[in-house]
């Protein structure tokens, strides 16, 4: 496969942002974790700065973030113009932000979501195209001017 992916979490991600990285691994996607590391407590905008910078810049092809509730490495990395970050927490979320909203960035709330859904909703993820056509109209709306 030769999509990129960038993950990263704070300290209450850490275990789904674990989980998610080797089924990753093991399915052959080039993953690059910016951390954090252990379950020590951090901050999640210092991981949600080092991903949404590293995909804007497109040094990676998409970006997953996990963080307790998902909402603040969301808010994170949707500061960047060039991110749109999905905040998901069930598979079919995670299909129409790609389909209808070509986001490249997935946000998952890790203190709500078990191992085989986080697993679940990151293949919908990367599995799924976006649609383009009257999307792509919507999606070039988003940008602030």
């Amino acid at each position: 496969m030769n999509i990129k992916i960038a993950i990263a979490s704070d300290h209450a991600g850490f275990k789904i942002k674990e989980t998610v990285r080797l089924y990753l691994q093991g399915k052959g996607y080039e993953i690059n974790d910016l951390g954090t590391f252990s379950e020590e407590s951090t901050d999640y905008p210092d991981f949600a700065h080092l991903l949404a910078k590293a995909v804007e810049q497109q040094q990676f092809d998409l970006g997953i973030l996990v963080c307790g509730s998902g909402n603040g490495v969301n808010m994170t990395a949707n500061k960047y113009p060039g991110i749109r970050s999905a905040l998901c927490w069930i598979p079919e979320i995670a299909r129409l932000a790609r389909l209808h909203n070509n986001a490249n960035v997935l946000a998952m709330p890790g203190r709500f979501v078990d191992e085989k859904t986080a697993k679940q909703i990151t293949d919908a993820f990367l599995e799924t195209e976006f649609e383009g056509g009257r999307h792509q109209r919507r999606v070039d709306k988003i940008a602030c001017k």
